[in-house]
């Protein structure tokens, strides 16, 4: 098998050999390149010692020493180069006690979370697969590199990661090793919440997001999102609907393109329904206040996950908004988009679609065409740069005190009420007409 590596890749690999040790590519790289992916990122694994790697290459940083790692810098590239290791004793379910560095390939390739990721490769030994990487990735498996049960021991978060792997490429996870993620799944608990976070937002976005009901039934999100357990199996006898909040959430996530803000609002815009649930005399059931619910459940998953503020603030508005309709009027419309922002306007659209199309047929169509509208004039509210915000008002703070107005809240109070006047009437923002309407006000 021939892998076309990069250019820069293969001078490191080359100037390595050169000096007499070995080198490769290794890891996810390689198992892209064989599935014709194209991979993030190259890395490299040598015989080489740290120290000797830095003697060889002009520019280096110290990324991980103490792990045998060394980012060698070419040009505006980056590539991390680690040598050959066999882990210590785990003690903490994360990270070894200490590392032995080694000559063989074998023994740095043994230690490796699952056999596709346990492959190297360069153009004079071609592809190294001592654990069966190529034919879990021609039987479509994910399975741990040896036994499943010592693998997860070391790194409780590959019990995550493998439900990560089988979204991503849309393989099952081999039963042996689905029942060592079921069996220590609670070991999860050891994990940061920042690898945690990144583990399972790389699986929302990936082609096969739905895969988080397999890290439902393997015990996975009752350790890390016990929030979307609560939605597990709670009916929802409306005409509006034909599924369950958690099947009804896969749907919509499905519905949505991989785009992190999108795909985390669709996975919590219905996480308050179980809460908010109530079912009346003739049997229907009624979600009123939901939208507010999820959005609380939202900021404190996203708080404790350690999202950063931007997605925290984006993501809960969308949730806080996600059921918010209208009539679709140019006026509600503006309204609509001074309420929950003109950037993140075409989120709401998106998620609002998302959701109807998860739905069942009742009213579908009324509704498609309510959101086509909707999205028609928001486009035209661009396109004639339409008031909708205080920094397009035709007046400024400064303008009102130069009508007598004094600094404060009455100041800004008038503003407000401004924008609520031009929002109703485009036509009204132009600097006359709003000067004559506080002078009116103020002489009152």
């Amino acid at each position: 098998m021939k892998i076309n590596l990069p250019e820069k890749v293969l001078m490191i690999i080359n100037n390595l050999q050169f000096h007499g040790y070995e080198a490769y590519a290794v890891g996810g790289c390689v198992r892209d390149s064989i599935l014709a992916r194209r991979p993030e990122d190259w890395d490299i694994t040598t015989s080489a010692r740290p120290e000797e790697i830095k003697r060889i290459f002009r520019r280096t940083v110290d990324t991980g020493i103490e792990h045998g790692t060394v980012t060698v810098l070419l040009g505006k590239d980056s590539y991390e180069v680690t040598t050959y290791r066999v882990d210590g004793t785990y003690e903490d379910g994360r990270h070894p006690k200490e590392v032995h560095f080694t000559t063989s390939l074998e023994e740095d390739l043994r230690r490796r979370d699952f056999t596709i990721n346990a492959m190297a490769y360069n153009d004079e030994v071609r592809l190294v697969d001592v654990f069966g990487g190529m034919q879990d990735l021609n039987h479509h498996l994910i399975r741990c590199v040896g036994d499943p049960g010592e693998r997860f021991s070391e790194d409780a978060l590959r019990i995550l990661r493998a439900v990560r792997f089988s979204a991503q490429l849309d393989f099952p996870i081999e039963p042996e090793t689905a029942e060592a993620v079921r069996e220590m799944a609670p070991n999860l608990q050891k994990i940061s919440a920042e690898r945690i976070r990144a583990e399972l937002v790389k699986l929302l976005v990936s082609p096969n997001p739905e895969r988080i009901r397999d890290a439902y039934e393997l015990g996975i999100t009752k350790v890390i999102l016990p929030e979307w357990d609560a939605m597990e199996g709670v009916e929802q006898n409306t005409p509006h609907h034909k599924y369950t909040v958690a099947e009804h959430t896969v749907r919509a996530l499905k519905n949505v393109k991989r785009d992190k803000i999108l795909r985390l609002t669709m996975l919590f815009h219905d996480m308050g329904k179980p809460q908010a649930k109530t079912t009346d005399e003739n049997g229907r059931d009624h979600f009123k206040g939901h939208a507010l619910i999820s959005e609380e459940i939202a900021r404190k998953v996203m708080h404790r996950l350690k999202f950063d503020n931007d997605t925290i603030r984006n993501v809960s508005r969308l949730v806080c908004y996600h059921d918010y309709r209208m009539e679709a009027t140019p006026k509600n419309v503006r309204r609509a988009m001074n309420r929950i922002g003109v950037e993140l306007f075409p989120y709401y659209l998106a998620v609002r679609l998302a959701d109807v199309k998860a739905q069942s047929p009742y009213r579908r169509r009324e509704k498609l065409e309510n959101i086509i509208t909707v999205r028609e004039l928001y486009r035209k509210a661009l396109l004639e740069d339409q008031c909708v915000t205080l920094r397009q008002l035709a007046v400024s703070g400064r303008d009102l005190m130069n009508l007598g107005m004094k600094p404060g809240r009455e100041l800004g109070a008038m503003l407000s009420e401004l924008l609520e006047y031009v929002i109703d009437d485009p036509e009204r923002n132009r600097k006359e007409i709003l000067c004559d309407y506080v002078k009116e006000k103020l002489n009152k």
